[in-house]
Order: C-alpha cells, then sequence, then structure tokens
C-alpha cells in the first residue's frame, strides 16, 4: 500500500512545490491539497491520509491548533509541520501537540524527500507490527503467545537469522535465548529495556549478581555486533540487487531506511572504519513479533 500524503498551506507556491516533489519522488500519492487550517481539518476527517504536510502560520487557523483539533477528532496520522520559524517555544508546542518531523521554508527538495523518506521508513514498520498483532489478537495470542505445534522459538528464530545472514556470529544464540525467554514469559508485544531484557536472560544460568551484570554487558556487546553484521549483510545485498526479495523485506523492516542507505554509501565509497547505525530495541522487537508470527503460520 502506497503512504497516502495531504497538503495544508495558504501559499500556493509551496503548495505546488511539494505537490511536484511528491509526485516525483515515488515515496507516496498525494490525497488532496487545501489553502487553510480550517479547510485543511474538514480534508483530513473526510479523505484520512497517511500523513500531513501542513504550514504553522496561516491567516484562518494556524497548524498547531489544526493539530490539535484534528487529534481531539480521532485523527491517527503523522504530521510534518512546515515553517520557517525557529522560534523555540513555538517548535516546543508543536512537538507537544504531536508533529513528528520539520520541514524548513523555503522548501529544499532534498529536505522534503529526506523527511518524507523517514516518515514513510517509521509508517511501513508501525503497519507492520500493526498487522502482526492483530495476527496475534484473532489468534488469541497477544497477551498469551504460544508455540504452534511442531514448531519451536528456536527454530523460528533461526530461520530469521539464516535469512539475515547471521546465523554464524557469537550474538545469534543471544537473539535466540531473548526469544525463548520472552515467549516463555509471555511477554506482551511491546519490547522491554534493553538492560532488562539481557539480565533477565543472563540470570537463567549465572548465579551471583556480578556475574549477571557482567554477562548482560557482554550480552550488550554481542548482540550489538551481529546486529551491526546484519545491517553490512542487508546493505551489501541492496548495492548488488536493490529488488532483491530479502532486502526489499528485511531492510526497512529491521532498520531505519535511511541508515541502510548511509551504509551503502559507505560500502560504495570503502569507508573500512564505518560500523553502521542501528536501534538494537526496534530490531529485536521486530526479530520478536516475526518469530511469534512464524511459530504460528
Amino acid at each position: 500500500m502506497t503512504l497516502s500524503i495531504m497538503i495544508v498551506d495558504d501559499d500556493v507556491v509551496s503548495r505546488s512545490m511539494l505537490h511536484d516533489i511528491i509526485e516525483s519522488c515515488g515515496i507516496g500519492e498525494l490525497a488532496g491539497m487545501a489553502e487553510g487550517g480550517i479547510e485543511g481539518a474538514r480534508m483530513i476527517m473526510d479523505l484520512r491520509p497517511d500523513v500531513v504536510l501542513i504550514d504553522l502560520l496561516m491567516p484562518d487557523q494556524d497548524g498547531i491548533e489544526t493539530v490539535a483539533k484534528l487529534k481531539h477528532g480521532g485523527y491517527t496520522g503523522k504530521f510534518i509541520m512546515i515553517s520557517q520559524v525557529e522560534n523555540k517555544e513555538m517548535v516546543g508546542a508543536a512537538y507537544q501537540n504531536g508533529i513528528e518531523f520539520f520541514i524548513h521554508k523555503p522548501i529544499n527538495r532534498v529536505e522534503v524527500e529526506h523527511v518524507l523518506s523517514k516518515v514513510n521508513d517509521q509508517w511501513k514498520y508501525e503497519r507492520y507490527v500493526l498487522e502482526i498483532k492483530q495476527s496475534m489478537a484473532r489468534l488469541n495470542l497477544v497477551e498469551a503467545p504460544a508455540p504452534a505445534q511442531g514448531r519451536t522459538v528456536r527454530d523460528a528464530a533461526r530461520s530469521i537469522l539464516m535469512d539475515l545472514g547471521i546465523i554464524g556470529e557469537s550474538g545469534s544464540k543471544d537473539i535466540i535465548a531473548l526469544m525463548e525467554y520472552a515467549i516463555d514469559q509471555k511477554q506482551a508485544a511491546e519490547w522491554p529495556p534493553l538492560k532488562e531484557s539481557y539480565e533477565a536472560v543472563a540470570q537463567t544460568y549465572k548465579s551471583t549478581p556480578k556475574d549477571v551484570e557482567k554477562e548482560s554487558k557482554a550480552m550488550e556487546q554481542r548482540i550489538r555486533r551481529t546486529v551491526i553484521a546484519a545491517l553490512t549483510n542487508m546493505a551489501s545485498i541492496g548495492l548488488n540487487d536493490y529488488s532483491n526479495h530479502k532486502f526489499e523485506h528485511y531492510a526497512p523492516l529491521y532498520f531505519d531506511f535511511q541508515d541502510v542507505r548511509m551504509k551503502m554509501r559507505a560500502m560504495e565509497e570503502d569507508q573500512a572504519g564505518d560500523k553502521g547505525k542501528v536501534n538494537i530495541k526496534k530490531f529485536l522487537h521486530v526479530f520478536y513479533m516475526e518469530t511469534l508470527e512464524k511459530m504460528n503460520s
């Protein structure tokens, strides 16, 4: 499904530029445009776009007020604020009212494409997690996930590790142990703090607090190296074949796609020291959801 985008801006030039960028970059499709906050709010509630690009300052109703009213009315899409104002108080108020990102005026094509790309990656990830949660709810597994007959946590986790190309990494055993512990404890869909997770698993085979602390720190390092290896593998696949099914599935799902592109660029430029940037908690959260899905598919 393609990201649907709405533009709310009283400046006709800005609307035209944003329209052209959306059409040319291929990240999403335009759902509609409005010249002011009141008209925009009405159209947004009717069209329910995934993302709204909204100007901060408009004569009839400013962007912050419009966003607040939309959220109060039940709209759950994402907002990107367009503004030439750099007042810290107004920026703070915008974030408090649910703004995800900012685009600065005068509008710059590179900045708009970059922000839309980040929002699109986030949207895809959230949709995927929501679909898994809905599937689990239908199977009555959200609060108490249980293995399906014939497929263990280890089997499901190993298949994902193999696809990511990290089955031989030392941290792969830690990832499997984390999945086994989380599912055995009937953990809910949200992933707990990393330190808490590492210590919980370490306590299953270490007897003293000192040993648990030491092992959890070692586990953290092993998992980080393993996740970085997965990022490197995905970036390598993407460089060779951008349409590879593993790259298309795993790269945007397990990593922020901007980080994947930066790693690909570093590899192209032969920057050997660049390890890449990874979000471990996101990686483990998605891994957990996919493990559950594979166990019950």
